[in-house]
């Protein structure tokens, strides 16, 4: 049985996709691979403040749905509270299978989905 030090394991900090790029290309993955991967690759956290507590849920809903998660308040299941704030977490192409849906839906999720492309956009 090999002990996990045979394969000199690491974690890798991958913060844009250049990064994810670089280190794909360094196994020699294939060009194809690497564009089908690269947004795979890379995981990240946005908070947003005062989200309406409808539109919460369904951006939990919404990201649930394509693999990510979205942190709310417990309030919003019940919407004893008008807003909460909200942690989504997700993988680059995650966020990019959710925004479209995200554009369709009300309370201000248009306006949301336009703040998750500017930000993966700067990845």
């Amino acid at each position: 049985m090999k002990m996990i030090n045979d394969f000199s394991p690491e974690i890798l900090d991958l913060n844009t996709i250049d990064e994810a790029r670089h280190a794909m290309q360094d196994i020699h993955c294939t060009d194809a691979g690497i564009k089908i991967m690269q947004d795979k690759a890379l995981f990240k956290v946005i908070k947003l403040y005062d989200v309406n507590s409808k539109a919460a849920n369904i951006l939990k809903q919404t990201f649930l749905s394509k693999g990510g998660e979205v942190a709310i308040s417990r309030h919003c299941a019940d919407l004893s509270k008008e807003t909460s704030d909200v942690i989504i977490m997700a993988t680059i192409h995650q966020y990019k299978r959710a925004i479209p849906v995200l554009k369709m839906q009300p309370w201000k999720l248009k306006q949301i989905a336009e703040i998750l492309t500017t930000m993966i956009k700067e990845v």
